[in-house]
């Protein structure tokens, strides 16, 4: 997947909604020996930024206690209002890619793969870009079992990006509906084709 002067380990992008399955498919993929970098983990990183509480206090200073940014409230006050979270996402979105490119580029020739949250989020020139889709009833049964309530999982994926979309940006698709082992065999199939053409 790389070319001269680049890195020749593959790069991936792994996307979806809640509870599709794209963490499960990222874990398999770490088992098979590839680095995972987590979109969400970084951001909950770049919250911790001073320059980032700063922000988000000048903004929002209510959501800001000693000088830590309490997620909840923050989740709270942009989880329906889209010109909140659009200003959150300008403040943050920079420094999380920014974070992510320097932990993909630490890691070389190695194989790594990054759990985005939504699409877009990095370029996907030097990535292949998996989507991660299951059947909307199982995805929300698969997050009340997590813990989350019925209500705040159907709140969120009303809120999120659908598998349609997914399914358009994606350059492979794994419909994660079914047994885990079928999806764990399909997986195994796309690391043994992507280290065939490395």
């Amino acid at each position: 997947m790389g070319g001269e002067g680049t890195p020749s380990g593959a790069r991936i992008l792994v996307g979806g909604g809640i509870g599709a399955g794209k963490s499960s498919v990222c874990d398999h993929f770490a088992r098979r020996g590839f680095v995972v970098i987590s979109a969400d983990e970084v951001g909950h990183q770049v919250l911790v930024d001073g320059s980032v509480v700063a922000e988000v206090a000048d903004r929002w200073p209510q959501v800001v206690r000693g000088g830590v940014v309490d997620r909840a409230a923050l989740a709270s006050v942009v989880f329906d209002d889209a010109d909140a979270l659009a200003a959150l996402e300008a403040i943050t979105h920079p420094r999380i890619v920014a974070r992510i490119r320097s932990l993909v580029d630490e890691h070389g020739d190695g194989d790594v793969v990054v759990e985005a949250p939504i699409p877009g989020l990095l370029g996907a020139d030097r990535y292949l870009r998996i989507a991660v889709v299951a059947d909307p009833h199982l995805r929300i049964a698969r997050a009340v079992t997590r813990g989350s309530s019925r209500d705040d999982v159907e709140r969120r994926m009303a809120n999120q990006v659908d598998d349609a979309i997914w399914r358009s940006w994606a350059d492979v698709v794994i419909d994660n509906s079914g047994p885990w082992h079928a999806t764990e065999l399909e997986v195994d199939g796309l690391i043994d084709r992507i280290h065939s053409d490395a």
